[in-house]
Formats: structure tokens, C-alpha cells, sequence
């Protein structure tokens, strides 16, 4: 079972990689480990995906959930020297191409679902998904601070 969750982990980090060449090899990887380690354990919480992600690598849990939590701070906040921010909004356009290069050609319309989730009283996150067979997949997607005065439009 162990081998081949592994080469599906494998195949996963070469498609994420080849979909977003504007990111780095590594980005991709941990955005790869990220996905794969929620769809397989149906949750996005940062300990049951590092857990999981850990135990299939072989690796110890803190250490993933540091190369996992690190993958969305800002640059000055990562270890090292060659440590990035990663600026979403560029992931957007390619997004969308990938979620495309696999419609059907004979499909000639797209549903878009525009939706404003709050997130514990703190935080609202406004999404762009492109849906599917009834699933939304997010292609753009800001989040705001609950009390952020403004229309939504300009996001």
C-alpha cells in the first residue's frame, strides 16, 4: 500500500509541476504534498496532513508540518537564504488552464461560482471556482479581514 501511495505522491508532484512551471520545483512539491495529503486524508488541518504525509515518507511529523507551514508564510519569515514568498495570484491563469485542458471539447459552457466564506469571525475568503459535475473548483481567490471597510468588486 506504502509503494503505491508513494508513486501516486510521485506522479502528483510531476503534475503539479508541470501545470505551474512559474513555481518553483520545490513550491511545487510541497504544494503537491499539501493537495495529496488532503485528498487522502480528507481534511486540510496542518496536523492530520503533516501525520499522514510524514508516515508515508518515513519522516518525522514536526519536520513536515514545518516544510508544509513554511510553504505559505512570507520570505522573511522561512529559514535559509534562498527562501520565497509565493504571490497566488500568479497561479490563477494556470489554474484555470489546467482545469480546462481537461474539459470535454464538446462542453462549450462553464459554470463559475463566486462565493464569500468567513472564516471564525476573523477573516472573509472571496473564491472564484469553476464547477464541475456539482464540484467547485477554486481557480482565484483572496482573503480579507473580516472588518475590511469596501466593496468586494475591486478583489
Amino acid at each position: 500500500m506504502k509503494n503505491s501511495r508513494r508513486l501516486a505522491l510521485d506522479c502528483w508532484i510531476n503534475t503539479v509541476i508541470h501545470h505551474l512551471p512559474h513555481l518553483s520545483k520545490p513550491q511545487a512539491a510541497v504544494l503537491a504534498l499539501w493537495s495529496f495529503g488532503m485528498v487522502m486524508t480528507q481534511s486540510c488541518g496542518l496536523s492530520t496532513v503533516s501525520s499522514f504525509i510524514a508516515q508515508m515518507l518515513n519522516k518525522k511529523e514536526n519536520t513536515v508540518r514545518q516544510q508544509l507551514r513554511e510553504w505559505y508564510w512570507n520570505a522573511e519569515a522561512k529559514k535559509g537564504q534562498r527562501r520565497q514568498a509565493l504571490d497566488v495570484s500568479l497561479c490563477f491563469a494556470p489554474l484555470v488552464r489546467w482545469v480546462l485542458s481537461l474539459w470535454p471539447s464538446t462542453q462549450k459552457r462553464l459554470a463559475l461560482a463566486l462565493d464569500a466564506t468567513v472564516l471564525k469571525d476573523c477573516f472573509v475568503v472571496l473564491a472564484i471556482s469553476i464547477v464541475y459535475r456539482g464540484c467547485a473548483i477554486p481557480v482565484a481567490w483572496t482573503v480579507l479581514s473580516l472588518t475590511t471597510k469596501g466593496a468586494w468588486k475591486p478583489h
